[in-house]
């Protein structure tokens, strides 16, 4: 059994708070790990998947010899690094003579397996085995294109599943506005028999087409390879309908210094500095002080008319 501590300091505080479930969820977060046995292939595909996820990405290096998904109680050490790391969708590598390349992919609801499914990788080709302009390349954290192409991905069940999954795992946040100037990247699925899919990443070249919409062009630059499904363990009725529940009433972002009041309404409050008028300096050319020197200068110049008057009536 775990401990259950509480947080002692504001930072561990926020942190909770962060993995604390939300009405509407940040983007999930990937863990890559491995079995006891893996093949050089086989640690080449999860250092590459971790490369394409690597902002939102956790990756274990050493072996792991009890987790075992598909097995009953093999999922106990799978879900306690779920849980410690807060990842929400796993990618576990494994080889064997009867599964040799065995690739698990999964989900975790309340860091519990959700569901699971089984590939195997065949015709693994790496980036670096493709040449192109290497302006071309894609950015770390570009949102990307997902084109699932071929009617197995609606007509069979493994593969319907499949594409559920896949769908996590690259998507990355969910976001309501995006801009196309910034989609560089494209994850082309092609289900090429009812248990074999073709999977490679494309770079996204834009050309000039005569019009205002430029013309898009694919570009492979890896990895690609061959998902051969094996087993697949769909989630239970019950709990799927628990992790699909959603609330109707989306969250209110709160408003600073505004309150409600039944027969008032709604009330802000303004927070205005002192202002120190008395400390304040005058600017000389002010248009007072012109206006003052105005009728200073007129007085005294009616005043010396006057005298000039006096004196010549005088001398007469």
């Amino acid at each position: 059994m775990l401990e259950i501590k509480t947080a002692k300091t504001r930072k561990g505080k926020r942190e909770l708070e962060k993995r604390a479930p939300k009405l509407v969820e940040s983007g999930k977060k990937t863990l890559i790990l491995h079995g006891t046995k893996t093949s050089a292939v086989l640690n080449a595909v999860l250092a590459q998947l971790y490369h394409l996820k690597k902002n939102n990405a956790v990756k274990f290096s050493r072996k792991n010899e009890n987790v075992k998904p598909f097995e009953a109680g093999g999922e106990t050490s799978l879900e306690f690094f779920s849980l410690k790391t807060d990842c929400s969708i796993f990618v576990y590598g494994s080889h064997s003579k009867k599964r040799p390349d065995n690739l698990v992919l999964g989900r975790t609801y309340d860091h519990h397996i959700y569901d699971l499914v089984e590939v195997g990788v065949e015709n693994f080709k790496p980036m670096e085995s493709f040449s192109y302009d290497k302006k071309l390349a894609p950015k770390e954290g570009s949102k990307p294109f997902i084109v699932f192409i071929g009617e197995g991905f609606e007509a069979v069940e493994e593969l319907k599943h499949l594409k559920e999954v896949l769908l996590d795992l690259l998507r990355g946040e969910v976001v309501e506005n995006l801009n196309l100037a910034g989609v560089d990247r494209a994850y082309v699925c092609a289900a090429i028999s009812p248990n074999r899919v073709l999977f490679t990443h494309c770079a996204l070249r834009l050309k000039k087409s005569g019009t205002i919409v430029p013309r898009m062009e694919l570009v492979e630059v890896g990895p690609s390879m061959d998902f051969v499904v094996r087993r697949h363990r769909p989630p239970n009725e019950s709990l799927r309908k628990e992790a699909m529940k959603t609330s109707r009433e989306k969250p209110k972002k709160k408003e600073k210094n505004v309150k409600k009041d039944e027969l008032q309404g709604k009330i802000g409050n303004i927070y205005i500095p002192d202002q120190k008028i008395g400390e304040m300096a005058l600017p000389n050319k002010s248009k007072g002080v012109k206006r003052e020197r105005r009728e200073a200068k007129r007085k005294n110049g009616s005043d010396e008319n006057a005298s000039k008057r006096k004196k010549t009536l005088n001398t007469l």
